[in-house]
């Protein structure tokens, strides 16, 4: 996997890829809210500043960080979704679903467990290579 497949809605993507690029942007999410809202939550227990100071700069360096991450992590599950031979759109049902207990699971299972059709699907050839032509005897 490359840097410009990040940013790229198209193709699939197997199951090792998907969890090593939502894993990277969950601690880089976490490193960020650590140093966003850190300070400001112990300035509020100390009453050693004012947190909506320590918020209008740190927060706003924390919202764009999010936004910049947004992109890669939706292309990371329609990739996913691919694989699976559904469309991208699928995300918006499986968002709306995890808002139920119940729902919460279905894209963990969906996109982080389950295999990815067998061979070439409408998105495009197995990224693990299954069903591809052999390559010619050299």
């Amino acid at each position: 996997m490359n840097f410009a497949q990040l940013f790229s809605f198209e193709g699939r993507q197997r199951r090792l890829h998907f969890w090593l690029v939502a894993i990277a942007i969950a601690i880089i999410n976490s490193i960020v809210s650590g140093f966003t809202f850190g300070p400001a939550y112990m300035a509020a227990l100390t009453g050693a500043g004012s947190p909506a100071a320590i918020f209008s700069g740190l927060g706003l360096i924390g919202c764009l960080i999010w936004l910049a991450l947004l992109w890669p992590s939706l292309a990371n599950g329609v990739k996913r979704c691919h694989d699976r031979n559904k469309s991208g759109w699928w995300l918006v049902l499986m968002w709306l679903a995890s808002l139920t207990i119940v729902g919460a699971l279905w894209p963990l299972i969906e996109l982080g467990f389950l295999d990815g059709t067998q061979g070439p699907n409408k998105f495009g050839p197995s990224p693990k290579g299954i069903g591809a032509p052999a390559a010619a005897a050299a």
